[in-house]
């Protein structure tokens, strides 16, 4: 293959819109539907803990005898949140719990600063960052922990806890309620879909690798990922799991079966030596081409946005196998 082949072939990747595989009817079957005027659904997925989202974002609240424990709001619906809440409850919301700091999961806080005497509680990495930050649309927490939390409020037990860092450097939260088999762990996986962009915005992919196992020792029936359309369960999990497994897998092999100096040398036919970045780029775009070619093949079928992301996912994990692994 000739440098202007490859470059041909790597702009493919600018398609028009209408040639990207169109959503799964199955991952379309399962989602929640959203009232447009409206523009938000709270769904009842336990006896007394009910999942809001507008389809793009998700966040929870749990009812319990001594007020409602919200967990995150987002910043696209927040304006709803109270709302929402009071639609299945006259209890009113007392605690808010922060899952990490990204702005897009709790910078719907600001619409409730006028709860009198809220609780925010989150980890003190979170807290330390959003001080800095000074946000308006992100409330400080008013409680922190450093790993781990049992929230007991009302008759209900709520575990929080941060086994690992995968996704945001300040830190991010396992939200379980053993008792009611219910699992909350945000910007890991959307059920029906693949991750999100560079593996959910992983900032550590040795330990996304690992999140998975974590995620399914917990005994749970329910799991809510924070984003998309529907809920998830383990069956969603394990998909995922075997779809970031195949892409590390694909990853590492044509990475280990590319001809690094062969593809430059290639290059260099038509460019020269030069330019050292830019046949070291081909060389890299090859091995993430190759892969993602091999991905969508296998997994276009079984989970939507395939096409739209592996190129982001291959090369996110191709960083991982030739610098870290």
């Amino acid at each position: 293959m000739n440098f202007l082949a490859l470059v041909m072939i790597l702009t493919l990747n600018d398609r028009p819109l209408d040639q990207y595989a169109p959503v799964l009817q199955t991952t379309l079957d399962r989602s929640i539907p959203i009232d447009p005027e409206k523009g938000y659904a709270i769904k009842k997925v336990k006896s007394d803990i009910y999942v809001l989202t507008d389809g793009i974002w998700q966040s929870a609240a749990v009812v319990t005898q001594s007020g409602v424990v919200l967990i995150d709001a987002p910043e696209s619906y927040g304006q709803h949140i109270v709302r929402a809440v009071q639609e299945v409850t006259d209890q009113p919301i007392v605690i808010l719990i922060y899952s990490h700091a990204h702005s897009d999961h709790i910078g719907g806080s600001q619409h409730l600063s006028g709860i009198k005497n809220l609780e925010i509680v989150a980890l003190e990495g979170v807290a330390a960052f959003l001080r800095e930050q000074k946000d308006p649309r992100r409330l400080i927490p008013t409680k922190t922990f450093q790993a781990a939390y049992v929230l007991q409020i009302g008759g209900k037990r709520i575990h929080l806890t941060s086994p690992l860092s995968y996704h945001a450097h300040e830190g991010d939260l396992f939200i379980s309620i053993p008792d009611d088999k219910f699992l909350m762990v945000i910007d890991v996986l959307a059920p029906g879909y693949v991750p999100f962009k560079n593996l959910d915005l992983s900032t550590n992919v040795h330990q996304y690798l690992q999140v998975f196992d974590q995620i399914l020792a917990y005994d749970f029936d329910v799991f809510v990922g924070g984003h998309l359309t529907s809920i998830g369960d383990r069956q969603d999990v394990l998909t995922t799991k075997a779809y970031v497994q195949d892409l590390y897998e694909t990853v590492a092999r044509v990475h280990a079966n590319t001809n690094m100096m062969a593809v430059m040398a290639e290059a260099a036919k038509e460019v020269g030596w030069d330019n050292k970045y830019l046949l070291f780029k081909v060389f890299l775009d090859k091995v993430i081409e190759d892969s993602a070619q091999e991905i969508n093949a296998r997994w276009v079928n079984r989970l939507a946005g395939v096409d739209v992301w592996s190129h982001s996912h291959a090369a996110k994990m191709l960083e991982y196998v030739r610098w870290d692994d």
